[in-house]
């Protein structure tokens, strides 16, 4: 089934751009780390296949989960990607008014349309630099989802502006997903205790590469955890996947995921670079930006993303994300080498089109 408001595809992603005959093209649409599963990771999770005859056992990764953020394990749930988690929110929380603020993932709102719930909107502004004006969230709403950093914004909100949007009887949701591609995760809420109706949602997929195997977790009040707990079917959770995310965040893992980062951050700032040299020819890049991927502005982007992908190179379109049109498109970041084909790929785009 296919979720769509106002022109918006809210069930489209970039795995679509790089599907079939765009296989052969290079990804710049999807927001998972280049060369991932590392070695030490596939090697951990063949360690468990032998164990396969066996109903899966989420109680040691649960149980690190919890120690990596310095909580109890009644606050952590294990799920099958940050995805199964927007799923169990709609399912199983009972809310008059859930909003949600744009540009962002469109899961969530996908998910609490597809459980029967009226999802109201609150749009960030691109002449704001989609920053976050708590005072725009309505005061009644009683479920609001924001991701930090955002999803395809590349915008990190403060955390003190994300908790002040906190109110007794509302649940707070934000998306953590791209959080350990900042360099300290600095404004990360994960492991808070003191903000009511807080709920975090974490993703093992990006930074791993383990999109495939399908790894998340929810932090939350033990109420939370149970409500959504009893929403999952039996055994949500495979094997391979639980000793995935034991192994991801244990010291050594979160070392690699932390240098990992410094890393993104310098190619990051080398690409955005590059597109800051097409500003003549009406490249825009949103700034500063702090994810894993830059969100990008021009003309005609929908013909030059196809002129694109006849060079080689796939982006993701940026129009099927509520509060954006189909002017904007959205860039993975990757190593220096892949960074410079694409600028040099969009220079021809956009010198191509020119000539019509």
């Amino acid at each position: 089934m296919r979720t769509e408001d106002a022109g918006h595809d809210l069930r489209h992603h970039g795995d679509a751009e790089v599907r079939d005959e765009g296989a052969r093209l290079v990804d710049l649409a999807v927001n998972v780390r280049a060369d991932t599963p590392p070695v030490w990771l596939r090697e951990e999770i063949a360690r468990s296949l032998p164990s396969l005859a066996a109903y899966p056992d989420g109680r040691a990764a649960r149980a690190a989960v919890a120690a990596r953020h310095g909580l109890p394990v009644e606050r952590v749930l294990l799920t099958a990607g940050a995805a199964e988690a927007f799923v169990l929110l709609a399912r199983a929380l009972k809310v008059r008014r859930p909003v949600v603020v744009h540009p962002q993932f469109t899961e969530p709102e996908a998910a609490l349309r597809d459980a029967g719930h009226t999802v109201d909107r609150v749009l960030l502004r691109a002449e704001d630099g989609f920053r976050l004006d708590p005072a725009a969230v309505p005061e009644d709403a009683d479920l609001v989802v924001i991701g930090n950093p955002t999803n395809p914004t590349s915008v990190l909100h403060p955390a003190g502006a994300i908790a002040r949007l906190a109110r007794p009887g509302r649940v707070l949701v934000v998306d953590e997903a791209f959080m350990d591609a900042v360099p300290g995760e600095r404004e990360a809420l994960a492991g808070r205790t003191d903000v009511p109706g807080l709920v975090v949602l974490r993703s093992l997929t990006k930074t791993w590469g383990l999109a495939g195997l399908r790894i998340g977790y929810v932090l939350a009040d033990p109420e939370t955890v149970d409500a959504l707990e009893r929403a999952q079917p039996l055994w949500p959770v495979s094997t391979p996947a639980l000793a995935a995310a034991e192994a991801c965040v244990a010291p050594r893992a979160l070392a690699e995921a932390g240098h990992a980062a410094h890393r993104v951050a310098v190619d990051r700032a080398h690409l955005v670079a590059g597109l800051a040299a097409l500003a003549d020819r009406g490249v825009r890049v949103v700034e500063p930006a702090h994810g894993p991927f830059v969100l990008v502005r021009m003309d005609q982007a929908a013909a030059v993303r196809r002129r694109l992908r006849d060079l080689g190179y796939a982006v993701r379109r940026g129009d099927t994300f509520p509060g954006l049109g189909p002017e904007w498109v959205r860039v993975a970041v990757r190593d220096r080498a892949t960074a410079n084909g694409f600028v040099d790929a969009l220079s021809a785009a956009l010198t191509a089109l020119g000539r019509q």
